[in-house]
C-alpha cells in the first residue's frame, strides 16, 4: 500500500472511530510503528488530525473544544440510545427512589426512556432532579415523575444550570442514582469535560449520589478533556456501547468500576 493510500485509510478510521493508535495502525497495515508515526506527522501537518500520546484524534478534538447540545444531538445517536436503554436496567418498574440527571445528549436519551417508564404499582412516582433545561422539558408532563429543576446560570452551550448555587444545591442532596455524562474517560486521567463549571456540577453529582453511573459512548474512550471531574475509583458504574480498549478496561478493573456494555 502506498503512503497516500494509508493516509486516506487513517483519515477514514479517525472519522469512524474518533481515535487511532500507533500500534493498532502498524498491525493493521503491517508496517513499522516508525512508518505510522511519519504518516501521522504528515497528516497533522496537513491539518487532518492531532497527535496525542500513543496515536491521534481528529483535529477538532482538543481539551477545550465543546460542541453545543444541538451539534451533539446528531452524533452517535444509535450508541446513545443503546446506552440509555442499558442504563434503564438500573431503574426497574419496582424502583421508587430518586434519580439525578446531568446535562448532555446521552443523559437526554435516558430522560426520554424515563418519560416512557411505567412503575409496577399504579400511581407510584419517582423523583428526578436535573440541572438541564431540555431534560426538564422532556419530563415535565410525566405523571410518574416528580421533577425538580436546579437553579443557576444557564450556559447556552449546554442549556444547563451551572455555578456555585447549582453545586450547593446538589451538595444538599443524596439521590439514589446519578446518571452523569462525560466528554472523556481515560485510564490515566479519569473523567473529564472542557468547562470548569460543568466539571464542578458533574463532580458534585458523583459525590452526592449513592450510586454514580457514567454514560460514555465509545468515542469518549481514551479522550482527555481539560477539566477532570472524577477519578475512576470515585464512580460505581460506566455504561458504554462498546467494550473499552485493554488499558481502559484494566483501569476500570483496578478501580472496581462495573462496566455495562449496551
Amino acid at each position: 500500500m502506498y503512503a497516500t493510500e494509508r493516509h486516506d485509510a487513517i483519515a477514514a478510521a479517525l472519522q469512524s472511530a474518533g481515535r487511532v493508535s500507533v500500534a493498532g495502525l502498524a498491525e493493521h497495515f503491517d508496517v513499522t510503528t516508525e512508518t505510522v508515526r511519519r504518516d501521522l506527522d504528515t497528516l497533522e501537518s496537513a491539518g487532518v488530525l492531532r497527535r496525542v500520546h500513543g496515536g491521534a484524534v481528529p483535529v477538532g478534538r482538543s481539551s477545550v473544544v465543546e460542541l453545543t447540545v444541538a451539534e451533539r444531538e446528531g452524533q452517535h445517536g444509535t450508541a446513545k440510545s443503546a446506552i440509555a436503554r442499558a442504563a434503564m436496567r438500573l431503574v426497574p418498574p419496582t424502583f421508587t427512589g430518586s434519580i439525578a440527571l446531568d446535562a448532555g445528549t446521552t443523559c437526554a436519551a435516558v430522560a426520554a426512556e424515563l418519560a416512557r417508564w411505567e412503575p409496577a404499582t399504579a400511581g407510584a412516582t419517582i423523583t428526578v432532579v436535573t440541572n438541564s433545561v431540555p431534560i426538564a422539558a422532556t419530563l415535565q408532563h410525566s405523571q410518574h415523575v416528580e421533577l425538580h429543576l436546579l437553579g443557576g446560570r444557564v450556559r447556552g452551550v449546554t442549556s444547563a444550570a451551572v455555578g456555585t448555587a447549582t453545586v450547593e444545591q446538589i451538595g444538599a442532596l443524596r439521590p439514589d442514582i446519578a446518571f452523569v455524562g462525560t466528554n472523556g474517560v481515560s485510564a490515566g486521567f479519569g473523567l473529564s469535560t472542557p468547562d470548569e463549571y460543568e466539571a464542578a456540577v458533574k463532580g458534585a453529582y458523583v459525590l452526592a449520589a449513592r450510586r454514580s453511573v457514567v454514560l460514555a459512548d465509545a468515542a469518549k474512550h481514551g479522550v482527555e478533556a481539560l477539566m477532570r471531574f472524577a477519578r475512576l475509583d470515585e464512580v460505581d458504574t460506566v455504561v458504554t456501547d462498546q467494550a473499552p480498549p485493554a488499558d481502559l478496561a484494566q483501569a476500570f478493573t483496578d478501580a472496581d468500576v462495573e462496566v455495562v456494555v449496551a
